[in-house]
């Protein structure tokens, strides 16, 4: 039985958020060791062009649909599906239409002969689990979170499910089309960008999407107007457009990842915000005070960059010495340019009337911030309630001391103004997208079985 498994990472924007929006600006984008997964299986017992794709993680998560070809590729729902699920059935249909413009319809038909048994998966990371270990009767710390099953049953319905922030439909989206164009033979292009945009109905920033296909880097957008003939109804070829070899997609990816003996901690904060709010606000103050805005803007960004640099320097200081590099790193302390980048942020949020850093997450952050060892932080991509962002050194050993991670927690775990439990991702060494196989993911097969 033919098998494919493809791996997509989430994300954390630690610097950029919103100027991302504008091709003028990039951000600091760090994928994360959280990843969703997506299952490829022939399943010659389902009937003939026929696709089925269950997420076992939620109630009522079965959704089968049919395949017609000819005279155009429509992906229809069957009739005994429970619920919906656009973000899937989107990516099947432009998937395969892709497929059979760059393939041809028969060796398509053939390929779909065998029909398609998907399973799409996430880690723990990307819903919350403080019911799971409220249940479990565990505090919340990295520690208990890896008592949990990997792929852990969340126990609710798909639309009442608690996300996390880190980018949960980007990385769905990117791991289901890059499982299906592998199991299909074909080539990958700029398609998980066009299907989230598509799921989403708009032309976001793109900045999830591209953490889950190429890892942590610096981005800048592409021109939203690459993509806008096929946002309509009625849509025209994709691959003229989809096609890697349109310079139209002008995107840039660069160099970044974190510095060694260091980690990022991510916790989710109890609290929730309407992202597409937010942003729709700053837009419209941008808009409004073009001249106050832009001046920010530029500053904002010549801040963002001093922050890049200052963190790639430290890499190129451990490549130079590594072995003084690993003594040193404990005494980093914290930097001046994330303490530049959060005023930044903090004022255009009082400007524009947004809660980019609410007074809740400062004194949060400020506390974090005063301990030794933590060397950055901030409120991730668009700001709000909802989330939070350290970098700390993580040197091999701190003893007799405690570690800054675990400084950091026990002020998490005490913190009696907001409700803060930490999620267990790190950065993703693994970069982006990535083939894999079941039985090298802890937890996959068990999660697979029980299906």
């Amino acid at each position: 039985m033919r098998t494919t498994v493809i791996s997509a990472p989430g994300k954390v924007l630690v610097a950029g958020g919103y100027l991302v929006l504008d091709p003028a600006y990039s951000g600091i984008v760090v994928s994360t060791s959280s990843r969703f997964y997506t299952i490829i299986r022939d399943e010659p017992s389902l009937k003939a062009d026929t696709l089925r794709v269950r997420s076992p993680q939620f109630l009522d998560a079965t959704w089968s649909y049919s395949a017609v070809l000819e005279p155009s590729v429509v992906i229809e729902p069957l009739a005994d599906n429970t619920s919906k699920n656009k973000f899937v059935q989107l990516a099947l249909q432009h998937t395969i239409a892709l497929a059979v413009e760059i393939k041809g319809l028969a060796a398509v038909q053939e390929s779909l002969s065998r029909p398609f048994d998907i399973t799409i998966v996430g880690n723990n990371d990307f819903y919350s689990q403080r019911a799971k270990l409220e249940t479990l009767g565990l505090p919340r710390t990295i520690e208990s979170l890896s008592s949990i099953p990997p792929f852990c049953p969340t126990g609710v319905h798909l639309s009442d499910v608690h996300k996390t922030g880190l980018g949960s439909s980007a990385a769905l989206i990117t791991s289901l089309t890059s499982a299906l164009l592998v199991h299909l033979n074909t080539p990958r292009h700029n398609l998980a960008q066009f299907v989230h945009c598509v799921a989403q109905g708009k032309v976001g920033s793109g900045f999830d999407v591209s953490a889950a296909v190429f890892g942590s880097h610096l981005y800048t957008r592409f021109d939203p107007s690459v993509i806008q003939d096929l946002m309509g109804e009625s849509l025209p070829k994709l691959y003229p457009v989809l096609s890697p070899s349109n310079a139209a997609w002008n995107y840039h990816i660069g160099s970044f990842k974190l510095p060694p003996y260091t980690r990022i901690m991510l916790a989710d904060v109890d609290a929730g915000s309407d992202t597409p709010s937010l942003v729709g606000k700053v837009l419209k103050w941008r808009k409004e005070k073009n001249i106050e805005a832009d001046a920010l803007w530029k500053h904002l960004d010549q801040l963002n960059q001093s922050l890049a640099q200052t963190l790639l320097q430290l890499s190129k200081l451990h490549d130079q010495d590594p072995k003084n590099y690993e003594s040193a790193v404990k005494y980093i302390s914290s930097l001046q340019a994330v303490q530049q980048v959060r005023a930044k942020m903090k004022e255009m949020g009082t400007l524009s009337g947004v809660p980019i850093e609410p007074e809740e997450q400062t004194s949060l952050l400020d506390t974090c911030m005063s301990l030794p060892g933590v060397i950055g932080g901030g409120v991730p991509g668009a700001g709000g309630y909802d989330a939070i962002w350290l970098l700390v050194c993580d040197p091999i050993t701190c003893e007799p001391d405690r570690s800054p991670l675990e400084r950091v927690e026990l002020i998490w775990s005490n913190y009696k103004e907001l409700s803060v439990s930490p999620l267990s991702s790190k950065e993703s060494l693994a970069k982006g997208i990535r083939l894999e196989s079941i039985d090298e993911i802890p937890g996959l097969a068990a999660a697979l079985s029980a299906i």
